[in-house]
């Protein structure tokens, strides 16, 4: 089959369009720092805490309200990501908001809510941390909400449950809301929810024995712990509240906010003010200050929040992409990044230290501040920003070498035994904590990842590294023993098997295994097989509750083009599918020079939380575009 060749000029032009883009949106100071978009929990959350403060004025509740209603699907729910179904606790979070704030529930889109949530079993069936903000409210009953104990943190690190068991994101969330559930807060609201209130639907999922018996080991417990919380038989409970509260204070400093992410600051300004600190408050007003950052008050005049900031995510994954389409290694503006970068490497001991004490600081965070809480993806991406670029000043480039060797290291001593990279903690894998009464938010744990993994390896053989490295070794026999029969890889923290293969696959084969090889060749096929008929390639967050829908969704620029660089990578550049994926990108670039994923392509929590990163979708189409070019 003969293959028509794309001219130079539209190629050449939309990679210049793309490039100039992102130069124009570049901060003073070199970085970059795209919109990160979540789902109307963060809106619902926020006004309920503002509300409860007495900081609810007028203008940011007609805006948020508005962009609540905007955000209703017309089954009446509200989903958790672009194109998804009804999700019952963001629709009933959502629902009280809007009722709260004066919308009457007898006009159609109240009524439309409250049909869909007493079809899907009411406020019983929401999940634990949403029965909770109820709960503080008057809207469910304390006694039904799941335990979560202070004393929780006074268990010792040996001990088999214990904080540091459970992932970054979850204990920053449960520490405060340990202190919360502990004082069991009450506000007063005027309007009631209880019309939302029916026979819950019964669980009927057939589980494993193992996940019954522990679920039934932490029923009873939990039992146990309310009956003992009821005969106030809690003589730890003043200290473990006391080292809660110190270790909140430890981590507020040298951070955007504990964890730098919206939902353990919500319930920091909750616990403070359960631990009798005004509103007014120099430590509660730092708090809020955080949240207001995240604020985005739209052309519309609607108000959304961001989750949190991607500050140094974007810039490295600027500088890659910007250089891998041919800007210089010395561009003075690259080396404004760079130079930002090298400044944002954490120095200080963080909370990964307690599982892995042979290691020393020197990863990078997710936001512009969280420097208890490096992870190994962002690590593993400015690394490859760091090894692309030059400082033409010997003693500059020198801090630069240095760098990577510390970055490098604290890499090395993260990689968990089975040779793969979880994101904030190594050997956070132990699955018994999912089965914790409130841990239905899915997220208690920080197990290795192909994605991260295939990253790291990509990392670390631009640096020199080869495959015989024991670490690297370690890695790609992970790699392989993570794919799935039809040659893809999960995706933990992007939408998914798209994703997920595109690190996985790119990684063994830039480690030097051969793209003839039955595995690399599986991934070939498999996206063949998922190119949709507009020539680009989608994939719906549904995967992660089937398994069966990989690789099936609309199309989008970015997993369009993580499905392009994967064949470039593995020897496709002539095949009829790259070419029309490349047409699918030329097709849909937008006169400035942009994509956009009208689909979600990013990952917090599979099942719980998703993202779209703004910038994603010029990032990725013009790395694959550059890519195509090369070839």
């Amino acid at each position: 089959m003969t293959i028509p060749e794309i001219s130079a000029s539209p190629l050449d032009d939309a990679i210049a369009a793309a490039q100039a883009l992102l130069f124009d949106i570049q901060h003073v100071d070199g970085h970059w720092c795209g919109e990160l978009e979540g789902d109307t929990i963060l809106e619902s959350e926020y006004l309920l805490m503002l509300y409860s403060l007495g900081l609810a004025d007028e203008r940011r509740v007609r805006q948020a309200c508005a962009y609540l209603r905007k955000q209703q699907l017309a089954e009446g729910g509200w989903a958790i990501y672009a194109g998804g179904p009804t999700d019952l606790s963001a629709t009933v979070k959502a629902y009280f908001v809007l009722k709260l704030f004066g919308d009457d529930p007898d006009a159609p889109h109240m009524a439309r809510a409250r049909e869909i949530i007493l079809r899907l079993g009411g406020i019983d069936n929401c999940n634990s941390f949403t029965k909770i903000y109820l709960s503080i409210f008057k809207q469910y009953e304390w006694s039904k909400c799941p335990a979560v104990p202070p004393e929780l943190i006074l268990l010792p690190n040996w001990f088999v449950f214990n904080i540091y068991e459970m992932s970054y994101w979850s204990r920053c969330i449960v520490v405060p809301l340990s202190i919360i559930w502990a004082h069991k807060p009450t506000c007063d609201v005027p309007v009631s929810i209880q019309e939302l209130r029916c026979t819950p639907n019964p669980d009927t999922t057939q589980r494993p024995f193992r996940e019954r018996f522990w679920r039934s080991f932490f029923t009873l417990t939990d039992v146990a712990l309310k009956a003992i919380e009821s005969s106030h038989l809690t003589p730890l409970r003043r200290r473990a509240i006391d080292k809660a509260k110190a270790w909140i204070f430890e981590r507020l400093q040298m951070s955007g906010g504990l964890g730098a992410i919206f939902p353990p600051i919500i319930n920091t300004i909750f616990a403070f003010r359960c631990l009798g600190y005004a509103v007014d408050d120099p430590l509660v007003e730092a708090q809020l200050a955080e949240l207001r950052k995240l604020e985005i008050e739209s052309d519309d005049d609607t108000l959304h929040l961001q989750p949190c900031f991607s500050a140094i995510w974007d810039t490295a994954l600027a500088i890659h992409c910007l250089r891998a389409s041919g800007v210089p290694e010395d561009d003075d503006r690259l080396l404004a990044a760079t130079r930002w970068l090298l400044d944002k490497q954490t120095t200080h001991i963080g909370d990964w230290k307690h599982k892995n004490p042979e290691g020393e600081p020197g990863g990078w965070a997710f936001e512009y501040d969280n420097e208890f809480y490096p992870d190994t993806d962002d690590t593993s991406e400015v690394l490859i920003a760091l090894a692309t670029v030059k400082f033409p000043d010997a003693a500059e480039d020198r801090r630069r070498i240095e760098s990577i060797d510390r970055a490098v290291q604290w890499q090395f001593t993260m990689q968990n035994d089975d040779g793969g990279w979880g994101a904030f903690d190594k050997g956070c894998e132990n699955d018994v904590y999912t089965f914790i009464p409130f841990a239905d938010h899915n997220a208690m744990i920080d197990p290795s990842c192909e994605d991260i993994t295939g990253r790291t390896v990509e990392a670390l053989q631009l640096l020199g590294y080869a495959r015989s490295h024991p670490v690297m070794r370690k890695a790609v026999k992970y790699l392989y023993d993570t794919q799935t029969h039809d040659g893809a890889w999960y995706g933990r923290w992007g939408s998914n098997y798209i994703y997920g293969t595109w690190l996985a696959a790119r990684g063994l084969a830039v480690a030097g295994d051969p793209i003839e090889s039955e595995p690399l060749q599986r991934s070939v096929r498999w996206f063949y097989a998922k190119q949709n008929d507009d020539g680009g390639w989608g994939e719906l967050q549904s995967s992660y509750d089937d398994p069966a829908l990989k690789g099936i969704g609309p199309s989008t620029p970015s997993q369009t083009a993580w499905a392009i660089l994967t064949l470039l990578e593995l020897g496709e550049a002539d095949s009829p599918a790259v070419r029309r994926g490349v047409d699918y990108l030329l097709d849909r670039q937008r006169d400035d020079g942009t994509w956009f994923d009208q689909i979600w392509t990013a990952t917090g929590f599979p099942k719980v939380f998703y993202l779209r990163y703004h910038l994603y979708a010029t990032y990725f189409p013009l790395w694959a575009l550059a890519a195509y070019r090369r070839s």
